[in-house]
């Protein structure tokens, strides 16, 4: 018997990809989520790359009250990006939500990214709106900084993306339709048809930690479809420290390389003028962020970071 015919909850065609590592609890409160769900995915598909035992231990013992299949596979090589791919070339379904493992849905969320993405023939993705998460005006500097790198004013630069690559968090008004179109899509819980995807979906230049590759895979699709933002299916973030997070040298090479790639290989920015706004955005980043102490601390390892992919760049 279908599951969700026996709870009188529908079942929509979405294979849902979570990669995780190493939290079994925030994964366990995520899971949960998903359980509460008014419209519940076909597949949910957990790619684990922990070492231990207690994430596969979690979901042979649970079943969250989910109607779909719940599927565990452990990780064939570590990385956000590459155990997305992974659960990507298992999926059994027309649509596909990438999840984080450490977001917490509202009960009606994928009920209402389903709802966007079936208005319109030529939707390609819908992304979910972070309540913890939002666009806010800018200040002076960063406005005055966005209009640079834009070559125009805008009166909100929210769902946008700036280049070199600046994606700016969609707005959430009361005032505003219920679905708005936007520029990019981040990964905290977005919906794509899978024919709008590249396979696989993301490119073997993403490693470990995967910064930018929302803005990148959102900006591929958006090339032959529509972007989405439903501000009525909310999530909340609850985003984890890790391991992966506290090394600034390797982040900020990891940063300026994939922000490179995605500037000259998917946007096709490769003019002087282009690697000119690259520099000032970069130059911003790193000297916006001194007035906190932790950054000085972090200096070293972050400029060095920085000429190593300068390295990386002129090297290739």
């Amino acid at each position: 018997m279908d599951k969700g015919v026996a709870t009188g909850r529908k079942q929509i065609p979405v294979s849902v990809i979570i990669p995780t590592r190493n939290r079994p609890e925030v994964l366990k409160k995520t899971l949960i989520t998903f359980g509460n769900q008014t419209a519940q995915a076909a597949e949910i598909i957990i790619i684990d790359g922990s070492e231990e035992f207690a994430t596969k231990e979690l979901i042979c013992l649970h079943a969250f009250d989910i109607d779909g299949e719940l599927i565990y596979l452990k990780a064939v090589e570590l990385g956000a990006a590459t155990q997305r791919n992974q659960g990507f070339a298992l999926a059994n379904f027309p649509f596909i939500l990438f999840a984080d493992d450490d977001v917490y849905l509202e009960p009606d969320c994928l009920h209402l990214l389903f709802q966007a993405m079936d208005d319109s023939p030529n939707v390609g993705g819908v992304s979910a709106m972070i309540t913890n998460q939002k666009y806010l005006p800018m200040g002076k500097i960063s406005s005055s900084l966005a209009r640079l790198l834009l070559g125009k004013k805008l009166s909100s630069y929210a769902g946008k993306v700036i280049p070199p690559g600046w994606g700016m968090l969609p707005e959430d008004r009361e005032d505003m339709p219920e679905v708005v179109e936007v520029e990019w899509l981040n990964l905290g819980a977005t919906l794509y048809k899978k024919e709008a995807l590249p396979n696989p979906p993301f490119q073997p230049h993403f490693k470990g930690y995967s910064i930018m590759e929302d803005i990148t895979l959102s900006a591929t699709v958006a090339k032959k479809w529509k972007l989405f933002n439903a501000r009525t299916a909310r999530i909340y973030h609850d985003s984890q420290p890790g391991d992966h997070k506290k090394n600034s040298f390797v982040l900020s090479r990891m940063e300026l390389n994939n922000r490179h790639y995605l500037m000259t290989g998917i946007l096709k920015r490769t003019s002087l003028k282009d690697y000119g706004r690259l520099i000032i955005f970069e130059t911003f980043g790193v000297i916006s962020a001194l007035p906190r102490i932790a950054s000085w601390k972090n200096l070293p390892g972050v400029l060095a970071g920085k000429a190593a992919a300068i390295y990386d760049i002129v090297a290739r």
